[in-house]
């Protein structure tokens, strides 16, 4: 994911949520995964647990293939880094500074569209 420096960060909930719906997870495979239960992820994503242990944001970013850092940041354990996140397209480095927040949210919707393709292919 994405995150520039002029846009306002996604919340901690948001951002598991996204990340566990991009990876194709239930809240059930999320639990079998790391040992939490998914009542619990299911707060985490509804915004009732806001400021979970650095442990459970360790291994839901394994889990995710996320940078801790990212959840440490929306957690608020950190401060989220100032370093342009760069992607990588076709052997092609897009810097983060170089898509709107406008393009990254059109970006992540593609994304979930092609997923659902597949799935039903």
């Amino acid at each position: 994911m994405f995150h520039q420096n002029q846009t306002v960060m996604k919340s901690l909930g948001k951002t598991l949520k996204d990340s566990r719906e991009q990876s194709r997870f239930t809240l059930k495979q999320v639990e079998d995964a790391t040992g939490i239960s998914n009542a619990y992820l299911s707060q985490l994503e509804n915004e009732k647990i806001k400021k979970p242990s650095a442990n459970v944001l360790y291994k839901l970013a394994t889990v995710y293939h996320i940078d801790l850092e990212v959840l440490l940041a929306a957690a608020g354990i950190i401060e989220e880094s100032t370093a342009p996140k760069t992607l990588m397209l076709n052997s092609q480095a897009i810097s983060a500074q170089q898509i709107t927040g406008e393009e990254e949210e059109a970006l992540v919707r593609y994304l979930k569209f092609l997923r659902h393709e597949k799935k039903n292919a």
